[in-house]
């Protein structure tokens, strides 16, 4: 009997997208496992992507048996349109000399920025030479072997503070965070996200348990971005920023903000009831969405839900919880 054209088409179709997707998951790039190299990220464009690292998001279109023909090559169209290179660089573009009674050092200015995709907000941080220092040793406790051949501004007994050492310096910087970038492990690593976040963090909650809630603000919501870009492989890290930022946003009186901000952090933790923010941040959301004549109901099922199945325990409130964070 013979079969029809366009069902032996859509069929092979369906078996080479079907191959390509498994290849794309279990056979990594031959170079990955000689020399780092910029992730690769084909999600739907939305307004948080990172949402879509996260294993327990919900999955998004993907091809099946019922699509046609026209359907799976316009699917696989529009794939290959959304795939884009993930990469960040960064520049040391300045620098400035500061001044105290007993000490005197240089600050470098560092700017990151997000490359291959429309995003085109960048990062700009501060840091000194005692902070790189600090770094490559914290570094060096867990990844000596890879970073056997990298070499190390060092210190000067004179002349720090001229102009030729300044910018021999910068250049330096520069080259070694990239290169510590292009390493996926160092680059994921909790001590190089701290590197770039970690002091700006430490400045927001110390506002914040000071009741400076418009200057925690503004300093989580620059640090945010940059955690987001960060943190890809494991967006969860992101969720006391964003509950922090949610704290700030309600006691400013910005329910609708806070409100996004949560909804944000409550989509990470979809399938993560058991984190410490879950509760907190359940029940900060269920009296933001009465406030704003928002569906609570269905939060509040989540949080009997989770009463039922957990013993009694003490739970702090969202804001109770932001302000023990980076707490020397």
């Amino acid at each position: 009997m013979e079969q029809d054209p366009e069902s032996t088409a859509e069929r092979e179709l369906l078996e080479a997208a079907s191959t390509i997707a498994t290849f794309s998951i279990t056979a990594p790039p031959a170079e990955e496992q000689s020399q780092p190299k910029a992730e690769i990220s084909c999600e739907p464009s939305t307004e948080n992507p990172e949402k879509d690292d996260l294993q327990d998001s919900k999955a998004s279109l993907s091809p099946n048996s019922s699509m046609t023909t026209k359907e799976l090559q316009e699917y696989w169209r529009n794939e290959k349109s959304q795939c884009r290179q993930v990469k960040l660089l960064f520049e040391i573009p300045s620098t400035r000399i500061v001044e105290h009674h007993l000490s005197k050092y240089v600050m470098y200015k560092i700017i990151i920025l997000q490359t291959g995709s429309f995003d085109s907000n960048k990062s700009v941080i501060e840091r000194r030479y005692s902070d790189f220092e600090k770094l490559h040793r914290n570094l060096l406790e867990d990844f000596s072997e890879e970073m056997e051949d990298m070499t190390f501004p060092k210190k000067a007994l004179t002349g720090n503070f001229t102009d030729e050492i300044i910018n021999e310096r910068k250049l330096a910087f520069k080259d070694y965070l990239r290169l510590l970038y292009s390493m996926k492990y160092i680059r994921r690593s909790k001590k190089f996200i701290d590197f770039l976040t970690k002091p700006e963090l430490q400045e927001a909650y110390g506002c914040l348990r000071g009741g400076q809630y418009n200057k925690a603000l503004e300093i989580l919501l620059e640090v945010i971005g940059l955690q987001e870009r960060l943190t890809r492989g494991n967006p969860v890290a992101t969720v006391p920023t964003l509950c922090a930022i949610v704290v700030c946003h309600k006691d400013l009186g910005n329910a609708a903000s806070a409100f996004e901000y949560g909804e944000k952090a409550l989509s990470l933790l979809c399938m993560r009831n058991s984190h410490r923010y879950y509760i907190p941040l359940l029940e900060a959301m269920i009296t933001l969405a009465y406030e704003l004549g928002k569906d609570f109901l269905s939060l509040q099922e989540k949080l009997e839900e989770w009463k039922a199945k957990k013993d009694p325990v003490r739970v702090f409130s969202l804001k109770e919880l932001a302000v023990r964070e980076y707490v020397k």
